[in-house]
């Protein structure tokens, strides 16, 4: 097995990081060394919602790391772009993306009106490219780079109901491969990560995705984002992973440390049983 590869003194941009999973990531990162900016829109409290991007970083400093907080609507091109430029203001450098924020909506074609469709292409497709598209002169200056997108691998079954939303996630998978191929030569990595099981989020509690003794803690993702942040670039590259393959190439078997219930084991999703739900961007 190859040893990792220190993180330390990287910079990396996370979005959908005031909350669930992006904010797991990110304090992560910190942990391993990395400065991270922290984006989502998030940044007064909302009782609907908890966590804010200042909680976030607040939290990073708290764990001995040095964050930036930077509210973003991914749908904005002109904040991508000033996103970007602050990470390089405050930092000098992008080394990491992680493509987090994300947009849900679960409903046949005729329950799915235009604003919805153009909010999850906008939030899944769009903006993660056009987010690569701002972090990649750094990465390719530095000739390292790692893009990570948070959607799964291309499988037909789960798609009828859920047509908009597949389109999406797939959107954002595809580049997964093909910028891979684009940007290999100068030593970065872009793969897709997706969860096998269900996994404790804002998303899986507020429309009801099963129990707790369904999901998965938000440790199973991040665990396996940092395996394929602590591989050189030029080692994995161009792959949609599902979180389990990338721990067993670490030698991890065994997945009930991840449980949200000890002694359950949750199952992998069954789409087939998912319900029917709209949302809007994490």
């Amino acid at each position: 097995m190859i040893p990792p590869e220190s993180l330390d003194g990287r910079v990396a941009i996370v979005t959908g990081s005031s909350r669930g999973i992006g904010k797991a990531i990110a304090i992560a990162l910190a942990k391993r060394g990395v400065r991270l900016v922290v984006a989502a829109k998030t940044e007064a409290p909302d009782p609907r919602l908890p966590g804010t991007i200042h909680d976030t970083v607040r939290e990073i400093e708290a764990v001995g790391g040095s964050a930036l907080a930077f509210p973003c609507d991914v749908r904005d091109e002109a904040r991508i772009e000033a996103l970007a430029k602050a990470a390089l203001d405050r930092f000098g450098r992008i080394d990491i993306l992680i493509n987090n924020a994300g947009a849900l909506w679960w409903k046949p074609v005729l329950e799915t009106p235009a604003k919805r469709f153009d909010l999850v292409m906008g939030v899944n497709v769009r903006a993660s490219f056009l987010l690569a598209r701002a972090c990649l002169p750094s990465m390719i200056e530095r000739k390292w780079g790692h893009i990570v997108n948070m959607c799964p691998p291309i499988d037909l079954r789960p798609v009828p109901g859920r047509v908009a939303y597949f389109v999406s996630k797939y959107g954002m998978t595809l580049p997964s491969h093909g910028l891979a191929e684009e940007v290999k030569e100068h030593n970065i990595a872009v793969n897709a990560l997706w969860p096998v099981t269900m996994v404790e989020s804002q998303a899986t509690i507020a429309y009801s995705l099963g129990g707790r003794e369904q999901w998965r803690m938000a440790d199973i993702v991040v665990d396996a984002t940092l395996a394929i942040l602590e591989k050189s670039p030029f080692l994995r590259t161009g792959k949609a992973l599902l979180d389990e393959e990338v721990l067993r190439e670490e030698g991890i078997t065994d997945f009930s440390r991840y449980a949200c219930v000890p002694g359950t084991e949750p199952k992998p999703i069954l789409w087939e049983a998912a319900p029917d739900l709209g949302g809007k961007p994490s």
